[in-house]
């Protein structure tokens, strides 16, 4: 971006696409929240989060196998990135696989923490999953378009845990204060 209009219009880009997810994110919680699930007991619940969040980790796992498939067939690539400065592909993979990291740790300990503070979280964790890998997918596949074409998949995936982490906390403050 050379100008300060591309950069104003990228901005905007980012913007539309980040509450975009955000509202999306926001509708579909809700929906899951108020639907009227059975309640499990506190080790039935954890151990539905830990099962569930398999389909985040995959996401990891895809984002390392993906950066070393990529080092392994590139002369420049196959020594590893202390060697020298990875190619472009090596460099955009590794970015990912980086958010890839941040996103996954910080949504198996939200899903975590909403297993220990709703009796009735399944569901909600269900619903907490499939934002995420849709997110991962639509993050990935809309990197090498830069910001504008990442926001709406990073999005997706860091809001809704956003939202479930405030959920917690505004549940488990309000528990205390009764």
């Amino acid at each position: 971006m050379t100008e300060v209009g591309d950069f104003k219009q990228e901005q905007r880009g980012v913007a539309l696409a980040m509450a975009s997810a955000l509202a999306i994110a926001i509708l579909v919680l809700g929906i899951v929240a108020m639907t009227n699930a059975t309640a499990e007991t506190f080790v039935a619940r954890l151990r539905f989060a830990i099962r569930a969040d398999l389909f985040v980790i995959v996401w990891l796992a895809a984002a390392i196998a993906n950066v070393a498939r990529l080092r392994f067939f590139s002369e420049r690539d196959i020594a590893g990135s202390s060697a020298e400065a990875g190619s472009g592909k090596v460099r955009i993979a590794g970015a990912i696989l980086q958010n890839t990291f941040e996103q996954v740790g910080l949504a198996i300990v939200a899903h975590l923490i909403v297993a220990a503070t709703f009796p009735r979280s399944s569901a909600l964790i269900v619903a907490l999953v499939c934002l995420f890998a849709i997110g991962r997918l639509l993050f990935w596949a809309g990197y090498k378009r830069g910001a504008k074409g990442r926001a709406f998949g990073f999005a997706l995936t860091f809001y809704p845990t956003v939202l479930a982490l405030l959920a917690s906390a505004t549940a488990i403050l309000f528990a205390w204060t009764v």
